[in-house]
């Protein structure tokens, strides 16, 4: 019978019985925040899906009446005649993010360059951490300040302009009372400016060093560097900013309640009053006392979480082709 081994009955000696202890106790801890992380996960889908279970039921009266798609492309809204049409709020909705993305998203990318490429860093720091406070701002702050500072400013502008070439193009034409779409769409641009500006910036920050220095070394400009390193690599990054941003702007509520002007008529130009599917919920709800009224409020909230899922939906597949493209490159 063979003997055991001096040095097999040392190898299980004290630091051997402490890699094992410590070897179980890491497994132990891998399984236990595995079962934490994977919790979390569930329980934030099986709050979305509740809700939006909780959501879509209540509004089984409206879409029985007017049906799904005859509630979506309605184009009249008039409780007091229980008629319910969503279009109006949907145009709003898309019209106002959109205003915001193109004067957001340009700014929001000249800070990041700013700071990434040209600032020095002692000063880069402080500039980074001025704009992302402007996050912090309440919405409602903005909102009065929209409303008391920022329309009475706009309307000469507006005023001009659609006197102007107002009768050349239709969306720059009148009425401009003041409160407006390009109003709700310019103070949405300024909330989310800080959200475009610190991911856009993190992505630019992120481009590897070795590309940038062989850009220079070969001649090239800070500007080469950019457009030849910085935008392509940073690209996806730089989507899925746009793509945050923009779905911060569509969900603003009670800034765009304040200055956008609650009318439930659709107008082509950018300097009429209108709505938002958040506006409009967030203006009538408190006072939705006629027919199913709260329950088309109530729709509008599963349609504007909709357009949500789709815009970042959309976001994720081209995000994918992006990435599959630049992995094609390389």
């Amino acid at each position: 019978m063979a003997q055991d081994d001096p040095g097999a009955t040392e190898s299980r000696g004290p630091e051997g019985l402490g890699s094992q202890v410590l070897h179980r106790r890491r497994l132990t801890g891998d399984a236990i925040f595995r079962a934490v992380t994977g919790a979390a996960a569930v329980l934030a889908f099986a709050l979305i899906a509740l809700m939006a279970y909780d959501s879509i039921s209540s509004t089984g009266p409206v879409f029985d009446r007017f049906g799904i798609w005859g509630f979506v492309t309605g184009t009249r809204w008039s409780p007091s005649f229980t008629v319910y049409g969503a279009i109006p709020f949907i145009y709003g909705t898309l019209l106002t993010g959109l205003i915001s993305v193109l004067i957001a998203v340009p700014i929001a990318i000249g800070i990041a360059l700013l700071v990434t490429e040209f600032l020095p860093r002692r000063v880069a720091g402080p500039v980074a951490m001025v704009v992302d406070l402007l996050a912090a701002v309440p919405s409602v702050v903005w909102g009065l300040w929209g409303l008391l500072v920022l329309v009475p400013t706009l309307r000469p502008f507006e005023q001009a302009v659609a006197g102007s070439i107002g009768h050349v193009l239709p969306f720059l034409g009148p009425p401009t009372p003041g409160p407006s779409y390009f109003a709700a769409g310019l103070i949405v641009a300024i909330m989310i400016i800080p959200i475009v500006a610190a991911v856009t910036r993190e992505v630019f920050a992120a481009t590897p060093r070795l590309q940038r220095e062989a850009v220079l070394a070969l001649g090239g400009t800070r500007w080469d560097v950019i457009r030849q390193v910085v935008l392509p690599i940073g690209r996806t990054g730089l989507f899925a900013a746009i793509i945050l941003g923009l779905g911060r702007a569509i969900g603003e509520t009670i800034a765009v309640t304040l200055v956008i002007g609650n009318s439930t008529n659709m107008a082509g130009s950018i300097f009429a009053p209108g709505f938002t599917l958040a506006s409009v919920i967030a203006n009538e709800f408190n006072e939705a006392t006629e027919s199913l009224h709260p329950e088309a409020l109530i729709a509008l909230g599963v349609v504007l979480l909709a357009i949500a899922v789709m815009i970042n939906g959309a976001g994720v597949l081209v995000r994918r082709r992006f990435e599959r493209g630049l992995n094609r490159a390389r």
